[in-house]
């Protein structure tokens, strides 16, 4: 059972994000309310790499370097995993910093490379650029990407790739059924050959079924701030229609915005820090949703009037 779910999983791409993981200022603590034990953490990596999750996605700014070194030593040196990191640009541009962070961020994750590195925010984007440049003609950075951008930033991008023979690989942006005003761009990546990553695709577990107006986010923690109590109280009918979908096919209920990201055409970025969402994560890619349901449930979604934005998002 475990091989053909892992074959499935190879079909169907997703990526893992570690933002939960690390302790520190922006790490698990204070955005998300609670810490994770590293243990649990290490078996959860183990049993999502045996599913066949092989994809990893990580930043500087998680933990402040925290992620990236828990996730450094439980990939230690292997050569089948695909790793994406990030650099979050100060709002000043200064020569060499860029370089700096990828080199900080190879020390921490015991690596030589990075499969994609990313532009975490569309600041100064060419003079940054210019320095994922030499790094990327030496391999060093495979792939470039760049995050939370509008369309006009994506443009900006390209044109100073192609000037220096070079391609953007990748745009990583907060998509998910309460911010799904991201399709145009979604379209036009997959038009070009650029990867599209989703993330907050679960909105940090407003969307996961385990919480609801009674149950909601811990107090002191950023997702609280964020989606407070009067939210999921918009958002009773749209968790209803997804628990619904779930029982049709037999999946946790947390899966399905996931499959509807998939849907959509762009590949969901999954946070999980239990071996247990590894195996749920594992068990739903054998579904796909129907037209049908796809669009009732972005009909549902625009009924609850929320638009989610992070903090950190320029738009």
């Amino acid at each position: 059972m475990q091989e053909q779910d892992k074959k499935c999983n190879e079909n169907k791409e997703v990526m893992i994000g570690t933002w939960a993981w690390g302790p520190g200022y922006n790490g698990s603590r204070l955005i998300f309310g609670k810490s994770y034990d590293e243990s649990m953490l290490r078996d959860t990596f183990e049993k999502a790499t045996k599913l066949g999750f092989l994809k990893w996605d990580t930043a500087a700014v998680y933990g402040m370097g925290s992620c990236e070194k828990l996730l450094g030593e439980f990939i230690n040196g292997r050569e089948d995993i695909f790793l994406s990191t990030k650099y979050f640009p100060d709002k000043k541009y200064k020569a060499g910093v860029f370089t700096k962070s990828f080199e900080e961020s190879m020390e921490r994750l015991r690596l030589k490379s990075a499969d994609i590195f990313w532009l975490h925010a569309p600041k100064n984007i060419e003079k940054n650029l210019s320095e994922a440049v030499p790094l990327m003609r030496r391999g060093q950075i495979k792939s470039i990407g760049i995050s939370n951008v509008s369309m006009e930033d994506i443009k900006t991008a390209e044109k100073y790739l192609e000037k220096n023979g070079l391609k953007l690989g990748a745009v990583q942006n907060h998509f998910s059924l309460l911010r799904n005003d991201q399709q145009p761009i979604v379209d036009y990546c997959n038009s070009k050959g650029i990867q599209y990553y989703a993330y907050m695709v679960l909105e940090q577990g407003a969307l996961a079924g385990r919480y609801n107006a009674k149950n909601h986010f811990p107090t002191f923690s950023m997702r609280n701030l964020a989606f407070p109590k009067r939210k999921f109280k918009k958002i009773e009918g749209l968790l209803s229609m997804i628990r619904a979908i779930a029982d049709k096919y037999g999946i946790d209920q947390s899966q399905v915005p996931i499959l509807w990201v998939i849907a959509k055409g762009a590949i969901p970025i999954i946070g999980i820090t239990k071996p247990v969402y590894a195996e749920k994560l594992s068990a739903a890619l054998n579904v796909t949703l129907s037209d049908e349901e796809v669009n009732k449930l972005t009909t549902e979604a625009r009924k609850t009037g929320i638009r989610q934005q992070g903090s950190w998002e320029p738009q």
